[in-house]
């Protein structure tokens, strides 16, 4: 009975340990990757390094960005960033 006394505080920091870093962590993972999957050809993006652009090819595993007119530029799918392309497609509120 005394050793699970010893071993109920690690126990429970590994707890929530997991619940507060490791699950959120996963979760946005999980929705970065379902939101590249729902990419498509003209949408506009802006990559991790701040790279705005829309895409003009895509890839299993890259994508072509078309940055300025006749510049394109090709980037893997993980360099998108989820939240500043998700503003940028969203229309604007009145």
């Amino acid at each position: 009975m005394e050793q699970i006394g010893q071993f109920l505080p690690m126990l429970l920091i590994i707890v929530v340990f997991y619940f507060f870093m490791i699950r959120p962590q996963m979760k946005k993972a999980k929705d970065h990757k379902k939101y590249v999957e729902e990419l498509k050809k003209g949408d506009k993006v802006i990559t991790t390094s701040g790279i705005h652009g829309k895409i003009v090819e895509m890839n299993d595993s890259t994508f072509l960005i078309e940055v300025e007119s006749g510049t394109k530029i090709r980037f893997e799918k993980s360099s998108v960033s989820l939240e500043a392309s998700k503003a940028l497609n969203q229309p604007a509120a009145k």
